[in-house]
């Protein structure tokens, strides 16, 4: 993945080196994430994150059925 790309709605991104949640919306430019078992949060820096799979990715591997 381009390191100078933004992640996209329903991508799965590392926020953290071993911790991973899912872009769920971007509102006036301020992306938010979720993960389960936590609520919803933004993020202050998303050039922070790392793509680790796109929403087309999610969906070829079943995650949303």
């Amino acid at each position: 993945m381009n390191p100078w790309k933004l992640p996209g709605v329903g991508d799965e991104v590392a926020y953290d080196p071993e911790r991973l949640a899912v872009v769920t919306d971007i509102r006036k430019g301020v992306f938010y994430l979720r993960r389960p078992g936590v609520k919803e949060w933004p993020v202050n820096d998303p050039a922070s994150l790392t793509v680790r799979r796109t929403r087309v990715e999610r969906i070829a591997a079943g995650d949303f059925q």
